[in-house]
């Protein structure tokens, strides 16, 4: 008997910058190392709403790019941390692993606490068109940009996945004309909701102790889905304990009665944070079947 609840849909569940400015910043390399992946700052002349100068106040993505010719079909990558950190372990091997795949990966360092919404999907976005309008550069396609997140961070790939915009044709910055509504979405483990069943630090780190109800409603993911919602990847574990089961399942009854494909895959057990899960016996094979939805829907190679 398999041990996994798997549910894969088509349309069937039942209804529960400018090239001068194009600066990073990064640790230097050790001696004699070849240096690594180089972050490219969102803003290069200082992000919106920014309350300082610190590395913290100056969201970046950091490209990993696979090898060959391409154009690769890519992803941000939104590692989570609660919106109060970012967690390494759900970065840069996200990226080398989609590498492995033909997938060029963007990890994403988004502005966390004290930063409040709209900034972190500010971010999220600006990633998205940043990545398009320098798809060349990058030998990425435009038209298949992704996203992934887990935990906290799979709240903001879900915001970006149902917050979005087709870009203004007429800015004055480049990037600001490119859409940034992605082609595709894998959220793990995701934050969805901000009802009963939510992670209150998250909630609270993102919107306030005292946010309305309105805006916690807003901000609540499962209310947000239309039918102009890519297709979504998702999995989660039903004994999670830091993240309910209950987020990634309200999501997707929202994607069904939308009628937005997706797959969804339940795990019996696993602690939250998992990652690759490389160590966790049951949930190990997510990326496998990660990798499998990315081939069905054209982003990685058969």
């Amino acid at each position: 008997m398999r041990h996994i609840i798997m549910i894969a849909v088509a349309a069937c569940l039942a209804a529960l910058v400018p090239a001068a400015a194009r600066a990073g910043e990064a640790a230097p390399a050790a001696p004699g190392a070849a240096p690594g992946p180089q972050p490219v700052l969102l803003w290069p002349g200082g992000a919106p709403g920014a309350k300082g100068d610190s590395l913290e106040d100056k969201p970046r993505i950091t490209p990993y790019l696979p090898a060959g010719d391409g154009p690769f079909a890519c992803i941000v990558v939104c590692p989570g941390g609660g919106y109060g950190g970012r967690a390494k372990h759900e970065g840069e091997p996200i990226a080398q692993w989609l590498n492995a795949l033909g997938v060029a990966g963007f990890v994403l360092d988004y502005r966390v606490k004290p930063y409040r919404h709209p900034i972190p999907l500010g971010d999220a976005q600006r990633a998205i068109r940043t990545v398009r309008a320098r798809a060349a550069e990058w030998k990425v396609d435009a038209k298949r940009v992704g996203i992934l997140g887990f935990s906290a961070g799979g709240h903001l790939a879900a915001s970006a996945t149902t917050i979005f915009d087709a870009g203004k044709p007429d800015a004055a910055d480049p990037i600001d004309r490119q859409g940034c509504r992605p082609d595709a979405a894998i959220l793990c483990y995701p934050v969805i909701t901000f009802g009963e069943f939510r992670h209150n630090g998250s909630m609270v780190n993102l919107l306030g102790p005292d946010a309305e109800a309105k805006l916690r409603e807003e901000m609540s993911l499962e209310t947000r889905v239309t039918r102009e919602t890519p297709p979504v990847f998702l999995w989660h574990t039903s004994d999670d304990a830091g993240v309910p089961v209950e987020n990634s399942l309200l999501f997707a009854a929202a994607l069904h009665k939308n009628k937005v494909a997706f797959a969804l895959h339940v795990f019996p057990h696993g602690r939250h944070g998992l990652g690759l899960a490389a160590d966790a016996a049951e949930v190990k094979q997510w990326p496998a079947l990660a990798a499998e939805w990315l081939k069905g829907i054209g982003f990685a190679a058969k």
